[in-house]
């Protein structure tokens, strides 16, 4: 039982990181109706800028969350004013060529600017720190804290998009464009500040997941594929959907553990040589499949 309940309990931790991953993807996508294939290369940088800041400045690796948002933010914005905006006068394929591409450019620079080695958090206030809650059950502190910490960013930008008037700007903006210009919002401002938060969310979660997963340049093509199956499975534009999904592609991943309690407990020797730690990725890929064939909106999706 201690695994399962350690499995469930490590899937929900990593579950809400990933969330504030993929909220960035859906407010981009619910603003603007584009893909940013480019997504998990603004988690990569944020990762990169957790761990440079820490090291650079001496400081504890998640006390350089407010640099990853700024550093975010700023790319987003200039994403859009510099690229982006001229996308959206061509047709989809050219947003998704350009993101796709703009993708391919921020790796080859982090290729060429960090190298292709991998780099990791070494020291903190809770590297190597781990809690126990009963049953046998051990959470590492760094991802306690990654969690804690991506349920308040989570509910901020949630905030944001819901009791302010820009919030409510961006959802007018998201509903009808042309129709929130006419009523005097500044559309294209609109559009640079979802980039803005968008990527300012997401390399927040960056910062945070360096702390117990080292960064390379390609490590962001996993999460963007990560990132895409809880948006399909919360629905495009949907924050609270979002939250949602995160926590169930975040017990997916931990099929593995779920896997071996099944395994001890009704003694299944074929199911001992399974190497379920390998696959654990493709059953995301796999809801992910079923969810957009089934339901293209995803469970809580409102726009096509």
């Amino acid at each position: 039982m201690d695994i399962l309940v350690g499995s469930l309990a490590a899937g929900i931790l990593i579950g809400m990181v990933l969330a504030l991953v993929a909220i960035g993807l859906t407010i981009i996508f619910g603003v603007m109706d584009i893909v940013n294939f480019a997504h998990g290369e603004f988690l990569m940088i944020g990762m990169y800028t957790g761990l440079l800041t820490a090291q650079g400045m001496g400081i504890d690796p998640l006390f350089t969350l407010p640099f990853a948002a700024v550093v975010g933010f700023l790319l987003g914005v200039i994403c859009y004013y510099g690229f982006v905006k001229f996308l959206l006068r061509g047709p989809m394929v050219a947003q998704l060529l350009g993101t796709f591409g703009l993708m391919l450019f921020l790796r080859n620079v982090a290729l060429l600017v960090f190298g292709s080695e991998d780099r990791a958090v070494h020291s903190g206030i809770l590297v190597g720190r781990s809690f126990e809650v009963g049953m046998g059950v051990v959470i590492p502190a760094t991802k306690l804290a990654a969690a804690g910490l991506s349920v308040v960013a989570f509910v901020t930008v949630w905030m944001l998009m819901n009791r302010t008037k820009v919030g409510k700007a961006l959802t007018a903006t998201a509903l009808n464009s042309q129709g929130a210009r006419y009523m005097g919002i500044p559309t294209d401002r609109m559009n640079a500040l979802a980039w803005g938060i968008g990527a300012a969310s997401v390399t927040i979660a960056g910062a945070l997941i360096v702390n117990f997963w080292s960064v390379n340049p390609f490590v962001g093509l996993l999460f963007t594929m990560i990132a895409f199956a809880i948006v399909a499975l919360g629905g495009f534009g949907s924050v609270p959907g979002a939250f949602f999904a995160g926590l169930v592609v975040g017990i997916i991943t931990e099929i593995p553990g779920i896997w071996d309690f099944f395994t001890y407990t009704f003694n299944l020797d074929w199911m001992s040589r399974v190497p379920m730690t390998s696959f654990k990725y493709m059953w995301v890929y796999l809801a992910y499949f079923v969810i957009m064939v089934v339901r293209p909106r995803g469970l809580f999706g409102w726009k096509y």
